[in-house]
């Protein structure tokens, strides 16, 4: 989506734009062994697929899996092999193919077109990428690039994990569509006969007392231009949700007539819930009177106790509005800085990319601690995706896409069980359009502090 929310996306992008600061947090003799740890574990995503299923495109969304590992690759090559005289181009057409939205580097093929190209095959991107490995490691085993050069690397390198989950969110949606709904990466934890809830009541509150506060990044290790500056805002007393809202209590809201009820929504809301016929979340499927799950493993029975995912910000503000109403009280979405201040108070995390699970794992009945406040699903904020008072945004391309997307965007904080583990930090913004939710995107509940 976080790092560099690259343009590609209508987020668009997980991070943010590619403008990111380096703070050091890699020393120049590291970055050789970082660089073969993320460029490998792209490898090992994609390894359960055949040639077939990387070349698919469903959507304007969704970019082939075949384009992301060229992407990723395009960029080490463009901003930091090709300001070395030396370094051999693999294939001049790729500067247009692979460029997603740089438009400071040169003209793109149409997003909304990657599925069409059959040329180049998968095996040639393959080829491309152990080019470029092959003259990048020469470079960073010399010792590694220095300056600027060693600024956009470490760029390049939290790009690629980007796009690692923008792949998997991208090819989920891919093997959902197809009717035969393919395994990518099969887990023996299904249970045998119905699952017995675990998680029986409401969530519980945690109460912040706010205040005048400093938020956003603050100077230590890398981050990307939109996480900074650091500043004060006014925060009012607030209780924010223990957990994230389960199935089972999505299940609730769609007995209730959720879908159905126009009050519960906003204007762009109800007509896009007409529009679209949504009726529950996505990648969710009535099969023998049972709803099922899409996952990544097949097809599953939907776990009560697992966080919901896969729901827009539409459906998130509804679901606060619908609990508001049980609950005789405003009941919404907690602001980016709420969550920012909560998750300071939170050492409990979900799911990430690193267990290969790749899907939440299911809440705790514990009540009286925050969960899971990193990892398992991004989370909605009520907040606009907006510059914090004092944002530059950086010169050239690198810091073309950041600034250009703080407009009808909402951001998420968390990351999620596609998401690496050392990809994300508390300062983490991620954004999208109000209306997206092929992406592991959640719920967690805030309430003014009475």
């Amino acid at each position: 989506m976080p790092l560099f929310h690259d343009a590609d996306h209508p987020a668009y992008s997980s991070n943010g734009g590619v403008a990111g600061r380096f703070e050091g947090v890699l020393a120049p003799g590291e970055f050789a062994a970082a660089y073969d740890r993320v460029r490998d574990f792209s490898g090992q995503l994609v390894d359960p697929l055949e040639p077939e299923d990387m070349v698919v495109q469903t959507m304007p969304d969704v970019s082939p899996t075949k384009w992301h590992l060229a992407h990723t690759t395009w960029f080490f090559e463009t901003f930091v092999l090709k300001q070395l005289p030396e370094y051999e181009v693999f294939d001049d057409h790729f500067e247009h193919l692979f460029n997603s939205y740089y438009n400071s580097v040169g003209e793109q093929f149409s997003r909304q077109h990657r599925g069409l190209l059959s040329r180049p095959t998968v095996a040639e991107v393959m080829r491309y990428r152990d080019h470029v490995d092959g003259w990048m490691s020469g470079l960073l085993g010399d010792g590694g690039p220095t300056g600027e050069m060693l600024r956009v690397t470490e760029i390049g390198l939290h790009h690629e994990q980007q796009h690692q989950e923008l792949l998997l969110t991208d090819i989920k949606h891919v093997l959902g569509f197809n009717p035969m709904f393919p395994v990518y990466a099969d887990r023996d934890d299904e249970p045998a006969g119905p699952k017995v809830r675990r998680v029986t009541g409401p969530t519980g509150y945690v109460r912040f007392e706010g205040g005048v506060l400093e938020l956003g990044h603050d100077g230590e290790g890398f981050a990307f231009d939109n996480e900074g500056p650091r500043h004060e805002q006014l925060i009012r007393p607030f209780e924010i949700a223990e957990r994230c809202v389960t199935n089972a209590e999505w299940q609730q809201f769609m007995a209730d007539g959720g879908y159905d009820r126009p009050e519960l929504w906003t204007s762009l809301g109800w007509s896009t819930v007409k529009e679209r016929d949504w009726q529950s979340p996505e990648y969710w499927f009535a099969r023998l009177g049972r709803q099922k799950n899409f996952t990544l493993a097949g097809l599953r029975n939907v776990d009560p106790d697992e966080p919901v995912t896969h729901v827009s910000w539409l459906e998130a503000d509804a679901y606060a509005r619908w609990t508001g109403l049980n609950e005789d009280r405003v009941v919404r979405l907690p602001s980016e800085f709420e969550w920012e201040i909560a998750c300071g108070a939170s050492t409990d995390e979900g799911e990430f990319a690193d267990s290969f699970r790749f899907h939440p794992a299911a809440v705790s009945p514990d009540a009286g601690r925050l969960q899971g406040m990193l990892g398992n699903g991004w989370e909605w904020t009520s907040s606009p995706y907006l510059p914090y008072p004092g944002y530059r945004p950086a010169a050239g391309a690198i810091g073309e896409y950041n600034g250009k997307f703080m407009c009808q965007q909402y951001v998420l904080r968390g990351g999620s069980c596609a998401t690496s583990r050392d990809h994300v930090r508390p300062t983490y913004r991620n954004f999208f359009p109000p209306d997206a939710r092929w992406q592991f995107t959640g719920v967690r509940l805030c309430r003014d502090a009475d």
